[in-house]
């Protein structure tokens, strides 16, 4: 028989739920380095060093790994600009947030990466665009406020919030990986451009006569000849062609995303399932402990009693012996 490693004895000791961070752990690596579509379950399993039935018995497969981490990183960033958000003065507020998406973006480099791979910040599709509009949400009532304090109409709050967070957003993708200058100087540039140039805000905004109304049209080199009746038909069957493809492809991003939606449900409920399991074991350990002790104190109260008996009877004995 062949000696069990000392590998393989860590691994049949860890449990459920170690397992299941680990899997997510090297998901989380792999994804930031080859992204969902570059990284296979096969990969998974070989960097766990565990074989592929068991990353499909925890997560059903790389959707339901990609979908916890997605969520991860999601709410920790959010909740890192939500903090930042707190703070009482608006400038601070505008510091605080730029500096809570560098320090994500320092702290948590793989998990950035994740979120931006298979989706541009300003794409407006994809879990990172989604994840924008929820801070940008929250950016337009601190813009709100002060727009109202200023006499602007807060109306425009709302596109000043995309205009501000998609710039931030997009600085944070170039200064992950020039990592220079440091990101208490990168956030110090982005709220002097920001603040300022809100401070000295236009009321009323307006282009210069001299591009109001312009419509640029092609020189007579670079003009496209007019279509032939046969081209135009072409090009209509061409255009409905891809209109019918971003829709099917809509439709599965929006299939793919209910299929990961699911999968996380799945895997909360697995684990509540496991924490359940873990909480009715222990609570039978306790119970066989607590009648383990109650019988050790019968036994000692039987010993005590017949202790007492005994010396009761020799009392007796030798009250007998001095009475003849």
């Amino acid at each position: 028989m062949e000696p069990v490693s000392e590998s393989s004895r860590t691994r049949r000791r860890m449990t459920g739920a170690e397992r299941r961070e680990q899997l997510i752990q090297v998901g989380r690596a792999l994804f930031a380095d080859k992204g969902f579509d570059g990284t296979s379950v096969e990969e998974i399993a070989a960097s766990a060093k565990v074989s592929k039935p068991v990353v499909y018995e925890h997560f059903g497969g790389k959707e339901g790994i990609y979908a916890v981490v997605i969520d991860r990183e999601m709410q920790r960033l959010l909740s890192l600009v939500t903090q930042a958000l707190s703070a009482s003065h608006a400038r601070v507020k505008l510091e605080r947030a730029a500096l809570a998406l560098l320090q994500y973006i320092e702290e948590s480099s793989e998990g950035f990466r994740i979120l931006v791979r298979d989706s541009h910040a300003a794409s407006g599709t994809g879990t990172f665009a989604s994840l924008i509009s929820e801070i940008a949400s929250q950016v337009e009532d601190v813009l709100a406020d002060e727009f109202r304090e200023r006499g602007y109409d807060p109306k425009f709050a709302p596109m000043y919030a995309q205009m501000l967070v998609g710039m931030t957003a997009l600085t944070g993708q170039w200064w992950l990986d020039v990592r220079t200058p440091r990101r208490e100087e990168v956030a110090a540039h982005l709220v002097n451009l920001s603040w300022n140039g809100l401070k000295g805000l236009d009321s009323d905004p307006g282009l210069t006569g001299a591009t109001r109304g312009l419509v640029l049209t092609p020189s007579a080199e670079t003009r496209t000849p007019r279509p032939t009746e046969r081209e135009a038909k072409e090009q209509e069957k061409l255009r409905r062609e891809q209109e019918k493809a971003r829709e099917r492809e809509q439709r599965e991003r929006a299939r793919q995303l209910e299929r990961r939606q699911r999968e996380l449900e799945k895997l909360k409920e697995r684990e509540q399932r496991e924490r359940a399991k873990e909480l009715e074991r222990q609570l039978k350990e306790q119970e066989k402990l607590r009648r383990e002790q109650e019988k050790a104190r019968e036994r000692e109260l039987r010993e005590r009693a017949k202790e007492l008996e005994r010396r009761q009877r020799e009392l007796e004995k030798t009250r007998e012996r001095e009475q003849r």
